[in-house]
This record gives structure tokens, sequence and C-alpha cells, in this order.
């Protein structure tokens, strides 16, 4: 059971963003403010996070110097506040099935990234490297995809909608213009969390208490989230919470993604690895397109699927790129730990051998 439980993990994790990704639309779609959600969200898992910080932490504050306050400023601008807010806004463009299939595209968007900042490198004449270029290919054919081909839709699983809006309407659907730039938004907004995951590494290398860090960056992102909220949402009678599927995304977003999944995902990674993790993330895909049919009532149209379907080919052939160069990089480390183990042998032996005729002539010389 215990080897069975990594997996069971990287599921559940699943699960949790697709419930987040469900309800995060369902409250678009009630009229919920896309900033002003982001804003207690971020409240919530401050309220969350930092009780938490302050039992198992408070020694180690002191530790943060203002350099590193004004890093994670700037981490929590661009990874939690800007990401989050255009994250949101082009899923209220798109579907939650978009955003789901572009959640895809974030390890090799965090690989190009990488190889733009010059952390890693692309051998074109080797598999691996051919893997990489043909990853990266897929996924921008996955994002062209989803923005320009929608193609015949599919029916929906449930077409009674268990988050029902009033108000639903024919004009409530996107227009094909704003289908491509709420696409867009998504993949830029998923480069800003790519690029938040790139300088987070290096960071945690500096700094590594990743409790400190987190909560932190979860207490600027609210205090930002709040001042982009003030400045789009001017109207404070809509900051009113609601009994209602806005009340619970917050919650479910602030405390469960938040909270459970962010623990989870770094067990899972500390027990198998990043890799490993990032292999479940089509499930996710899969299980949205189900639960928004079936919550939502979206309609899904080939085109979404198809593009979901590439984003997948691209992250699985940038994993396989990744896990084979780890594997030649490690037979590499084995033959030149050897190598050397047999040099240090070849020279004990030789060194023997000098001793014992050393001695042999020394005994000769005494005699």
């Amino acid at each position: 059971m215990e080897a069975k439980k990594p997996y069971v993990i990287a599921v559940v994790i699943q699960l949790i963003y697709t419930g987040m990704f469900v309800v995060s639309k369902a409250a678009f779609d009630h009229g919920m403010n896309t900033f002003v959600f982001i804003f207690y969200r971020m409240v919530a898992a401050s309220l969350l996070l930092v009780p938490i910080a302050i039992a198992l932490e408070r020694k180690n504050v002191r530790s943060l110097s203002l350099l590193l306050l004004l890093k994670l400023f700037f981490y929590a601008l661009i990874g939690n506040t800007f990401s989050l807010n255009l994250y949101n806004v082009s899923m209220k463009f798109t579907s939650a099935t978009v955003a789901s299939a572009s959640s895809n595209s974030m390890p090799v968007i965090a690989f190009c990234l990488a190889l733009l900042l010059r952390m890693e490198v692309v051998k074109l004449r080797s598999l691996p490297g051919k893997a990489k270029v043909a990853g990266v290919a897929l996924c921008l054919a996955g994002v062209f995809v989803l923005a320009f081909y929608a193609g015949p839709a599919l029916s929906p699983v449930n077409p009674h909608r268990a988050f029902a809006v009033a108000h639903a309407s024919s004009s409530n659907v996107p227009s094909r213009m704003t289908w491509i730039r709420g696409t867009f938004l998504m993949v830029l907004a998923n480069v800003t969390w790519a690029l938040w995951i790139v300088l987070q590494s290096a960071l945690l290398k500096e700094y590594p208490n990743k409790m400190l860090v987190t909560v932190t960056q979860c207490v600027f992102s609210t205090v930002q989230s709040f001042v982009v909220a003030v400045v789009a949402e001017k109207d404070f009678s809509k900051w009113n919470l609601r009994l209602d599927i806005s009340l619970i995304a917050i919650f479910y977003t602030g405390f469960v993604v938040t909270g459970v999944s962010y623990y989870l995902q770094a067990w899972c990674m500390e027990m198998k690895g990043p890799v490993f993790l990032a292999m479940w993330n089509p499930l996710c895909f899969v299980f949205t397109i189900f639960c928004s049919s079936f919550f939502l009532g979206e309609i899904v149209h080939l085109g979404s699927t198809v593009g979901g379907a590439l984003l997948v080919g691209g992250l699985y052939s940038v994993l396989w790129a990744k896990s084979r160069e780890t594997k030649i990089d490690l037979m590499i480390d084995l033959d030149g730990t050897q190598d050397e183990g047999h040099k240090k042998s070849r020279d004990q032996d030789g060194g023997k051998k000098k001793e014992e005729s050393a001695t042999s002539l020394g005994v000769v010389e005494q005699a």
C-alpha cells in the first residue's frame, strides 16, 4: 500500500485542480469579478498559512533580509498577482477545459525559459534534443488549435447544469475574437507562472525555507491583489460575498488548492520527483472535460480536445527527453565513478607492489 501512495496522491492532486477549474469558472459565470476573486482567494490562503508559519517558523523570520523581501515581493507580483489575475480573466473569456488543457504547456514553457536563461541545453543531434524541439512544436501547435479551430461541438454529458446560471443566455457565449484573446492571455499567464517557477527554484537554493517563502509571497500578493481589485472594480457592492458558488470557490481555492494540494505536491515531488507529478497533468484535462460538461453544461468543441491532446503530446515529449537525459547523465557519472575506483585500485595495487619490492630490496640490503 505504501508503494501505491504516490500514485493515489497524484490522482487526488489532479482531482483538486479539476475542482479548481470548475468552481472558478462557475463563480465567474455567476458574475464574480475575477480580480476581486483573486483578492479573496489570497486572503483565504493567508488566513490558512500565516498561523501555521507563526507556529513553525517564527524563529526564522529574522533571517529574511531586505533584499530577499524585495525579491519575494517581485516574485509574488509575477507568480501570484499577475499570473493568477491573467489566468482567471482568460478563463472567463474561454472555458474550464481550455484552462485545464493549457496547464499542460507549463513544463514546456518552463523549459523554453530555462533555455533562454541558459539554465538548459539542447543538443539537436541527440534524440532527447530532438524530442525537446518536437515537444515545443507540439505545444505551439496545440495553442494555435485551441485559439483558431473550434470544430464541431460535442454534446454535454448533462444538459442540466448543476451550477445553473439564472441569466444564462446566448449572449454569454464568448465571440470568436474573445475566445482567441482569452487563449493567448492564458498562454501569457502560463509564461509568467513558468517564469515564476524558474525564479523560485533559484531562490530556494539561496533561501531553502519553503514555508516562509510561500507565506511571505502569499501576504504580499494579498496586498497587491487588493490594489488591483480596487482599481478594476470600484463598485464595492460587487465585493459582497453571498452564500453561493462564489463563496465555495473562494474557500476551495484558498484552503484546498493553496493549502492541501501544495502540501501534497511537495510530498509527491519529494517521493517521486517533479517529472512524476507532471506526468499526471493530462489526467486533470480529462477530468475537466467531463466535469465542466456535467456541472457547467459547458459545450466542449473538437478543437479544444485536439488542441489539448497536442499539448499533452508536447508535455510528454519534453518530459521523456528530460528523463532520458537524466538517465544518460547518471550512467556517465556511474562510469566515471567506476573508472576512478578502478584507477584508485590500480594505484593501490601498484603501491603495494612497490612497497613489496622496496621491502624485499631492503631485506637484501640488510642481509
